[in-house]
């Protein structure tokens, strides 16, 4: 298969997104580590091949130093790393205090930052790949989820970064992603119904499932990306229709 014999980490690699991700790589043939600060409920598995889980908090640099220490004393090598983990609850910037806000950019600025240090050496060592999982709220206002939009601007800023720093021997790209559907939707979208009705605003008719993201990191990771560094692919279904389509009262469609 495309990534026989590679050794990838998937970040929050448990659930929603970041399975999704896992089970591409098991499909395409690497063997996968997944770590999240809980245990998954199941085994992240696909085509009969299962991902090793270690439980770890990003947060603590120390932790998160013994944690590529181990896999690379495991597996002998480290040729991919997938920064997914983060996240962020809906809340309005005067609803919370600055410290609050500051978590989020921690979980999902800091703790990458913190994981790619660490893999380095090893990623370093066999050419390997940095993907980090962006959003499309790093690029657009994010009411409600302002410190995360912020966090994901400087993510996909840090891997430009990195991208020069670390050539020729690391390529870092980032996968910039739309909405997606996974189990906690609900939380985002409502019901079914409201599931739908946000699919419909998507130029594709559908929100994204976790195995389109892990198709395209599966792809930034392999040889068939080789000159691709520094990129930013979004996979955002043909992004958003412009509100003001809408709103104007001209050039209407029939």
């Amino acid at each position: 298969m495309e990534l026989d014999g590679r050794v990838v980490v998937v970040t929050g690699g448990t659930r929603g997104v970041g399975a999704g991700i896992a089970r591409s790589f098991l499909a395409a043939g690497a063997d996968v580590v997944v770590c999240a600060r809980r245990p998954p409920e199941e085994t992240v598995a696909a085509d009969g091949r299962k991902a090793t889980f270690t439980l770890v908090d990003l947060r603590d640099p120390a932790a998160v130093q013994d944690f590529f220490g181990a896999v690379a004393n495991r597996y002998g090598r480290l040729d991919c790393l997938v920064n997914n983990a983060g996240g962020t609850p809906y809340r309005l910037l005067g609803e919370g205090e600055a410290q609050r806000h500051a978590r989020v950019v921690e979980l999902n600025l800091l703790a990458p930052l913190t994981a790619s240090l660490a893999a380095y050496p090893w990623l370093r060592e066999a050419r390997g790949s940095v993907v980090m999982i962006g959003s499309v709220s790093g690029t657009r206002p994010s009411p409600g989820t302002a410190a995360y939009g912020a966090a994901k601007a400087g993510l996909e800023n840090l891997a430009r970064s990195m991208a020069v720093e670390w050539a020729p021997e690391v390529r870092v790209n980032s996968v910039v992603l739309g909405m997606v559907r996974t189990e906690l939707s609900h939380l985002h979208y409502g019901d079914e119904a409201g599931i739908a009705s946000v699919g419909a605003t998507v130029p594709l008719g559908r929100l994204a499932e976790p195995s389109d993201v892990g198709d395209a990191a599966v792809f930034l990771a392999s040889d068939r990306a080789a000159y691709v560094s520094g990129a930013s692919l979004l996979v955002h279904g043909g992004g958003e229709r412009p509100a003001f389509l809408d709103a104007a009262t001209v050039n209407k469609e029939n």
